[in-house]
């Protein structure tokens, strides 16, 4: 049983941006007759799904002892106490305090974020700032895996 799993999908407006990147590739393609708008229309278009797809894949997860954010993989016994960053922290928390050493996974249309340090001696991070839309869910599962 997995106690926490989030997937951190574009909003469902973003995808008109992929309809707007398939329409501009028809009309640069446009001179070219309609057969060549036309596959601009759909390769314009498939190219920046695939593209938004890709962006809004990232996957946070805690499973076997171990925090999986995006790419990161952090045993929980190297992290410390986890804050819950409400969203006007979420905002300075990008900017202003943040810590070049730190890691983000960054989602900037998600307005909740949860910090957790990295309290491995080893290990330069000092902390891992990450993108989710249920930083107390993500923090009690955090807590629960490190109880047991």
């Amino acid at each position: 049983m997995q106690p926490y799993d989030e997937r951190l999908t574009v909003p469902r407006s973003w995808w008109l941006l992929a309809l707007g990147a398939g329409v501009s590739a028809a009309l640069i393609l446009f001179p070219f007759g309609v057969l060549a708008m036309l596959a601009g229309l759909a390769g314009g278009t498939a190219l920046a799904a695939m593209g938004l797809s890709s962006y809004g894949s990232a996957r946070i997860r805690v499973v076997a002892g171990t925090l999986i954010a995006g790419e990161a993989r952090i045993p929980v016994t190297a992290l410390g106490e986890a804050t819950v960053l409400d969203p006007e922290e979420t905002v300075a928390w990008r900017g202003r305090k943040a810590d070049p050493r730190a890691f983000m996974l960054l989602r900037s249309y998600v307005p909740t974020a949860l910090k957790v340090e990295i309290t491995d001696p080893a290990d330069p991070t000092p902390y891992a700032y990450v993108s989710t839309r249920s930083p107390e869910r993500l923090a009690q599962a955090l807590e629960a895996v490190r109880a047991r």
